[in-house]
């Protein structure tokens, strides 16, 4: 089961990292968001043992420097799940509504997509 989700993490990463068309599946998605999260905090801890942090906080140099090359993919991953939904990617701006936006926006990304083809590509689970 890891090494699906490592493949569905390289396939978002490496092969598709700007691409904005098409679709994205929730697991596609959601794979993408959990490696994230643990590369994420072992940049952290890498940090704070090497002394690299940023004093006070706990980020530094590999934490920004993983950020920074992952914003691209994640950026794009999350346009192709809109895509998945038959929304625009523009549909990203929801987020600055105040505490609500970002409720929505997590509530889409949970959302089964639309079944058979949209009209941003054919279904990913077919």
């Amino acid at each position: 089961k890891i090494i699906i989700m490592f493949q569905w993490y390289k396939k978002v990463v490496f092969e598709n990292y700007a691409n904005f068309n098409g679709r994205a599946r929730r697991s596609e998605y959601w794979y993408f968001v959990l490696f994230n999260m643990i590369f994420a905090i072992m940049a952290m801890i890498l940090d704070n043992l090497l002394g690299l942090n940023f004093a006070p906080i706990p980020y530094g140099w590999l934490y920004l420097i993983y950020a920074l090359a992952l914003f691209l993919p994640g950026l794009s991953v999350a346009v192709r799940r809109l895509h998945d939904l038959n929304k625009s990617g523009w549909f990203m701006f929801i987020v600055l509504i105040p505490i609500i936006g970002s409720i929505w926006l997590l509530v889409l990304f949970c959302t089964e997509g639309t079944s058979g083809p949209n009209s941003y590509g054919e279904d990913p689970k077919q």
